[in-house]
């Protein structure tokens, strides 16, 4: 015996089924037939067939009450013979259907085909209850509803009277709106008055909505189908349909069918036009397009659809239909004072989906957070996306029978829950996001250079550039800043790198080191941005795109440049110059919030002195120009050059280590102090001063934490002893205080 296929009935009519079932288990039926059926639909005010049966009570009287009763003794007195088809629960379980629930399945198939539905709905089924060939046929008709109007109604009735649920193949917004459906939007005034112009048009009349995925283009549509719910819409258009997504996955071809037809006489709203052209290769829905191509060929209906400008460029505008019939309608990310007006409508909503109160504190600092933090979405999405994080937490913090329960004050949404959410969903502590930007910024310099000893220059350099980003004095697209770091091995080039990591985004962990030794040859690009498809591995996406689109707050650590293919030098020239790059799956990762730094080792045998004057300077970059193309080296926002390091810079990082030492000690209940005689002692072993600070962490490795070690290892010592490592002639002593 087979089974009901379960993509012809909507989610209603599948609610509705296994309610049936249910009921015929209760009363002890071998099979679901009509009665049982017609009884679930008249429990479920909220579906198309109850709503259709309101029309009836209201225009021909009829009882509502009496057809209950009525069909509850036919339901307990009735049985029919198997029909040989099981109807599938989504339970997973298996139970039959009758002969006669067949016919009227049957039957309400070829309603909802005639009318160019993809799914049975609960009217449909209702229209072929109404037979006389079944038993609910006559309990209906003597009650007043009859096949006939059923049927018109069906083709029809004002939406109005008889609302589409989202399980249906379309809905039309304006309906929607009309019995209260639909949430109240912000209204761009500017963008709403260009598309009532262009729909005033005798010609050109479709729209294509063009902006990046967040800014609001689906929205301006819907405030668009409210103007029309209040009569202030373009004269004779009375519709603004819009297909379920679901319908497309189930039948794109006859969805678009249906949707069209329905939309007659109004607008007919497709959002991500370009799903449906492009080819097989590309397009998602590429049957589809044909008849969406024939629409634009006519006003009748109007199409309006949205896009990104990449994809209107690549796909959409090379469709001869669209682009001689329809005109391009750019809508931009809103401002700050705009996004706030966008959340203000929003935020009772969000008040009631949550059961909070949203503080107006909450709506500024969740623009304010999303701008710079969340650079990877436009406003409003960004912000929108910032404030249901924050307020699911407050949400969180009412339900006392969750595991893991935030500890908030109260059942208010204000500016430190945002804080904490943007903290989230972005890495970067709270305490970082608290600052204010003013004085984090002021004393940059100060807090680089509590890490990094002697380069002077460099953490100026640094500290001008990035500064100068972010009071917005930059292009928005490219990284926040771009460098070229030159100097001889362990100058502090990568330590630089991770403290500004730490400072801009709260961790060293907001840092991707790339080791360019490791990209000499042409075919290790794939190792950035992925294998082309077809090739082997092409589905793990790149060793750079995936991590920068992940975590778009980050520094790019280029490690020796130089020694890269010229290939690779190509991909860094495109993130310098738009500040994005395209993997090999067509996925965009966007650097306009990263910083990149190129480290090299070009000129380095010019700068073993501790003072760069211009002429070792223009030794330096002569090199540089050897290596690289000028077009390469102009995209960078500064070339700086760290000198090497003297005695005095390398004393002061063996302090600044031996200092991290005792602060990892102390987390382990261990107190060090290390004498004047043992810093000078350490630093006399090294044997290696031309590479820098580098052979300090192996020297207190080897000197301090394995003799420290052995010395743990064969005394027992009291809580919180106090450890002295002094020097000797022969090397360090350790004793305990």
């Amino acid at each position: 015996m087979g089974s009901l296929n379960p993509n012809l009935i909507s989610a209603d009519l599948t609610v509705i089924m296994n309610e049936a079932v249910e009921l015929a288990r209760r009363y002890m039926k071998r099979n679901v037939y009509p009665e049982l059926v017609l009884f679930v639909m008249i429990q479920h005010p909220e579906i198309a067939a109850r709503r259709l049966m309101d029309v009836f009570i209201e225009k021909r009287g009829t009882d509502l009450e009496k057809l209950e009763r009525q069909t509850r003794n036919a339901m307990e007195s009735r049985n029919d013979a198997n029909g040989d088809l099981d109807f599938l629960m989504t339970s997973g379980q298996k139970f039959p259907l009758s002969k006669q629930m067949l016919v009227a399945l049957d039957e309400a198939l070829s309603i909802a085909q005639s009318i160019g539905e993809v799914y049975i709905d609960s009217d449909h089924l209702l229209a072929s209850l109404t037979d006389r060939r079944l038993g609910t046929g006559a309990l209906l008709q003597q009650n007043g509803i009859t096949e006939g109007p059923v049927l018109d109604l069906l083709g029809g009735q004002p939406a109005s009277k008889r609302r589409r649920e989202a399980s249906g193949t379309s809905i039309d917004v304006v309906a929607e709106a009309r019995v209260g459906n639909l949430r109240a939007v912000h209204f761009r005034e500017d963008l709403l008055r260009d598309m009532l112009n262009i729909l005033s048009q005798a010609v050109h009349k479709h729209i294509v909505l063009v902006g990046p995925d967040g800014v609001g283009k689906r929205t301006l549509a819907y405030s668009l189908a409210l103007l029309i719910t209040e009569g202030k819409g373009p004269v004779g258009l009375e519709k603004f349909v819009q297909i379920d997504e679901k319908a497309y996955l189930d039948n794109s071809v006859e969805a678009m069918q249906s949707g069209i037809m329905r939309a007659q006489g109004g607008i007919l709203f497709v959002p991500h036009i370009h799903r449906f052209f492009g080819g097989p290769a590309k397009a998602e829905f590429p049957k589809a397009g044909q008849n969406l191509q024939k629409a634009f060929l006519g006003y009748d209906p109007i199409i309006i659809c949205t896009t990104t400008q990449g994809e209107w460029e690549g796909r959409v505008n090379k469709v001869s239909a669209i682009g001689e019939h329809a005109q391009v309608l750019r809508v931009p990310e809103p401002t700050r004072e705009e996004t706030l007006e966008i959340l203000e409508v929003m935020r009772p909503h969000l008040a009631g989906d949550y059961a909070i109160d949203v503080d107006e504190s909450a709506l500024n600092t969740a623009v304010d957070l999303a701008k710079r933090y969340i650079g990877n979405m436009p406003l409003p999405r960004s912000a929108e996306h910032l404030l249901h994080r924050a307020a699911a937490l407050v949400s969180m913090n009412s339900q006392q029978h969750l595991a893991f329960r935030p500890q908030l004050q109260d059942n208010v949404l204000d500016a430190e829950d945002v804080t904490l959410a943007a903290a989230q969903m972005t890495g970067i502590p709270v305490s970082k996001l608290d600052a204010d930007e003013r004085t984090k910024y002021a004393r940059m310099v100060e807090h680089l250079h509590e890490r990094i000893v002697g380069q002077n220059d460099a953490v100026l350099a640094v500290s001008r550039a990035v500064k100068t980003a972010r009071v917005g004095l930059r292009d928005p697209k490219r990284p926040i800043g771009s460098f070229l770091f030159l100097g001889p091995s362990g100058v502090g080039k990568t330590e630089l790198a991770r403290a500004l990591a730490e400072f801009l985004f709260g961790s060293e962990d907001a840092m991707l080191q790339i080791d360019m030794s490791e990209y000499m040859e042409e075919n290790t690009v794939s190792r950035l941005v992925g294998a082309p498809p077809g090739y082997v591995g092409y589905e793990g996406g790149g060793q750079l795109t995936d991590r920068v689109r992940e975590q778009p707050y980050i520094v790019v650590l280029f490690d020796e440049v130089e020694k890269a293919h010229a290939r690779i030098l190509d991909i860094l020239l495109q993130v310098l110059e738009e500040g994005r790059l395209t993997d090999a799956q067509g996925k965009t990762s966007n650097f306009s919030e990263s910083v990149v730094i190129l480290t090299s080792n070009l000129g380095a045998r010019n700068l073993q002195t501790s003072v760069i004057d211009e002429a070792v300077r223009e030794l330096v970059m002569d090199d540089v120009r050897d290596h690289f193309r000028p077009e390469f080296l102009n995209r960078l926002d500064d070339i700086i050059i760290f000198h090497a390091l003297d005695d005095e810079h390398l004393r002061e990082i063996m302090e600044l280590l031996l200092t991290r030492e005792i602060r990892i000690a102390r987390e382990r209940g261990l107190n060090l102090q290390f004498t004047d005689k043992a810093v000078a002692w350490m630093l006399n072993q090294n044997d290696s001063p031309e590479l820098g600070a580098r052979p300090l962490k192996r020297i207190i490795q080897r000197y301090v934490r394995e003799t420290l070690a052995d010395f743990l290892l064969g005394d027992t010592l009291a809580p919180n002893a106090t450890i002295i490592i002094d020097a000797k002639r022969d090397g360090l002593k350790f004793a305990v205080k």
